[in-house]
């Protein structure tokens, strides 16, 4: 059984999907089999991964109201060891369709549990929202990421995610734990950045990843070609940001069972 985390932040902006995609490209080249599934009917890591939303005739909305098994529309990427479970637009109307179902928080979660055994690893994108859908990502997730932007009002709304993280832990799903804190788009070269980061820590403590993702222009660029920063330029800053976050999650998870690939050791410690 694959571990599940979630992505989640009721705002927009902070850099949700770059981490699904990119944590999920990390885990990957170091051969831990992935499967991202989009749970944000933008649908932008559908796109980033390199497949147009326009084309795509079944996704997690079919799955979640039609009971169509996510086996058979899982996608492969162009990084080995990653896989998709795409989305479109449709799934906007889907919680006004799941609101009077019989255990409605719940239906996400018997759709990832057809695929998890078959991946190490499966990350929701969830949408800047606080909606059914993210509840139900929550609910079938075993912990969650919450990247946080190293800007002002970093901290704004962040209580409210975590009072629904409370309540989803008190009614729904005791076992979720926060996986993290991930401070992104971090400029070194600004005070505001670095308060930022001390912020919240002070704040947050041990639950803060020690891996910090810098503000990079080859990550903002590479989700216009579909591709992973780690695929796009893994010489990058963002590729060895990402790679490292990946690490520190096996690590906590006490996975570290695969020495990292030569070319990849070599990438870390040239940066």
């Amino acid at each position: 059984m694959g571990k599940i985390i979630a992505i989640a932040n009721q705002k927009g902006g902070v850099g949700k999907t770059t981490t699904a995609i990119n944590v999920g490209a990390g885990l990957a080249v170091l051969e831990y089999k992935t499967l991202i599934i989009d749970a944000d009917p933008q649908a932008n890591a559908t796109s980033g991964v390199g497949f147009d939303p326009r084309n795509i005739k079944t996704s997690i909305y079919e799955c979640i109201i039609d009971d169509v098994d996510p086996r058979s529309i899982i996608l492969n990427t162009n990084t080995p060891n990653l896989d998709l479970v795409p989305a479109h637009i449709d799934l906007v109307g889907a919680e006004i369709e799941m609101i009077n179902l019989p255990n409605r928080e719940k239906m996400m979660r018997k759709v990832i549990q057809k695929v998890s055994a078959d991946y190490d690893f499966v990350l929701i994108d969830c949408s800047p929202s606080l909606g059914l859908i993210t509840v139900n990502a929550l609910t079938a997730a075993d912990s969650v990421i919450i990247p946080v932007q190293c800007e002002y009002f970093a901290l704004e709304g962040l209580g409210k995610l975590l009072n629904t993280i409370k309540i989803v832990q008190s009614r729904l799903n005791p076992d979720l734990d926060i996986e993290g804190i991930l401070l992104t788009m971090f400029d070194g070269r600004l005070r505001l950045s670095k308060q930022v980061v001390e912020e919240v820590k002070t704040h947050f403590q041990q639950m803060v990843f020690d891996t910090i993702i810098s503000r990079n222009t080859r990550l903002s660029e590479a989700p216009s070609y579909g591709e992973s920063i780690i695929m796009f330029d893994a010489d990058s800053a963002g590729a060895v940001n990402y790679l490292n976050l990946a690490r520190e999650i096996l690590q906590k998870n006490g996975m570290t069972r695969h020495k990292l690939p030569k070319q990849i050791n070599e990438i870390i410690d040239e940066n």
